[in-house]
């Protein structure tokens, strides 16, 4: 209804409008905040006109009714505003009714409340797992002795002025923050102690920079040797036949280290680059791993290895891309012929998992092995144990990588294993049903 309290609207039988009474409307009982709508307000007008016109009081009555529809346009505008105004208001409220204690714990960073003093007076829950636990009233400088957060905490006081600081916590493992320190509005005599953890990011750019210079460096090495054979051959060996065959040979073989790291980093690119989709074709391990063993013949005779194969005589098969998975275990297989040559002889064992979901491929070595610290690091671009056998094995030091980032599209893991004197295990682990993400797992 558009007027709930019209009562009493009677008209003369000729069309002329004796008596109008409104006694009330609905804004009258509606309940506090609610406003009749404008469109509603017109609807009574137009009503009210077509009524009234018939009557000889009839422009009185428009005009009463026309000031009456202003009085609800005019109440409607300020009920807006009104609720605009609250609208407006309540997350101010709120604001003021947050406590630093839920400010502090909304902030996954370490963060620290200070007086002048330097004495704490919040500390969240971040801050204590990062840096142990720290009394309210105790002195930060006391907890934090480094000179660089003691000469922070002095210039934070003394100006009043935002301090920056990049520091390094060192124990009990070492992490790279950076510090922004503030005062906390005016007057209060806090200030505010934010530590970003920078570790990841540092980590990745000192990976770009040893990549970039160990990538700059393996292809100046071979360039500068066949600069100086050329210059050579071009000078005193120019009618030395026995010389220039040699050095041609030479040439040779720093221009094929060239073009090995020049594919293995484009392999490496592709692998980053494309877009992950999980593998679909069905690939039999036992007759792959067969064949990567028997073109690598040639490589383990060299080396004075046999290699022994040791698969289960169901098939184990896996959902994956067959070109990628025959460039693991070339990796693989070549790695622990050259590098555990003097053990006699490489293993391949594959075997399903115990509990049904999934496979392993193990590839297994009997040489001098690898120092434990240096197994976290075997799959970085370029790492090598030992830099001058890699180079002698023609390695790149991009093999490992390669194998990493296959295996990461395959949702499969690398494990390895090693001990001084008794050799080395890497182990691939191709899962079931469930995806495992790669990683590298030490054995100890």
């Amino acid at each position: 209804m558009l007027l709930s309290g019209c009562e009493n609207v009677q008209s003369a039988k000729n069309g002329s409008m004796k008596n109008v009474e409104v006694k009330k409307t609905a804004l009258g009982d509606a309940a506090p905040g609610v406003r009749l709508p404008v469109a509603a307000a017109l609807a009574l007008m137009t009503l009210l006109g077509v009524d009234l016109f018939h009557g000889g009081n009839g422009l009185v009555a428009v005009g009463a009714a026309g000031a009456f529809l202003v009085g609800l346009w005019l109440a409607n505008v300020e009920a807006k505003r009104e609720v605009k105004a609250e609208l407006e208001e309540k997350p101010k409220r709120a604001i003021d009714r947050l406590t630093a204690a839920q400010l502090g714990a909304a902030v996954n960073e370490p963060l620290y409340i200070i007086n002048g003093k330097r004495e704490v007076a919040f500390v969240n829950a971040v801050a204590e797992e990062a840096f142990g636990t720290v009394a309210i009233g105790a002195s930060l400088q006391l907890k934090f002795r480094a000179p660089e957060i003691q000469e922070l905490l002095d210039q934070l006081v003394s100006t009043n002025q935002p301090q920056m600081l990049d520091y390094v916590e060192r124990v009990p493992v070492e992490r790279a923050y950076r510090v922004h320190a503030a005062p906390i509005g005016e007057g209060t005599g806090l200030y505010i102690l934010l530590f970003r953890d920078q570790s990841e990011t540092r980590r990745i750019e000192k990976m770009r920079s040893d990549f970039i210079a160990n990538a700059s460096h393996e292809l100046r090495t071979p360039l500068a040797s066949v600069s100086g054979f050329i210059e050579t051959l071009r000078g005193p060996a120019r009618e030395d036949d026995r010389a220039r065959d040699h050095f041609l040979s030479i040439m040779h073989e720093q221009t094929s280290r060239m073009a090995r790291l020049i594919d293995d980093l484009l392999s490496l690119s592709r692998l980053e680059m494309k877009p992950f989709s999980k593998p679909s074709e069905q690939v039999e391990l036992n007759r792959l791993v067969s064949g990567v063993a028997d073109s690598l013949g040639h490589i383990a005779a060299d080396n004075g290895i046999e290699i022994k194969l040791d698969m289960p005589e169901d098939p184990l098969r896996i959902s994956g891309n067959r070109d990628e998975l025959v460039q693991v275990f070339q990796n693989l297989i070549e790695n622990a012929c050259k590098y555990g040559s003097g053990g006699g002889k490489v293993v391949v064992r594959g075997l399903p998992a115990s509990d049904g979901n999934g496979c392993s491929i193990s590839v297994r070595d009997f040489g001098p092995g690898i120092p434990q610290e240096h197994i976290p690091r075997l799959t970085e671009r370029f790492y090598r144990v030992d830099v001058e056998t890699s180079r002698a094995q023609k390695g790149t030091g991009l093999g490992l990588a390669i194998v990493k980032h296959i295996l990461s599209r395959h949702g499969a893991r690398l494990t390895i294993r090693s001990k001084l004197g008794e050799g080395s295990t890497f182990a691939v682990h191709f899962p079931g049903p469930s995806v495992v993400a790669t990683q590298v797992e030490q054995f100890h």
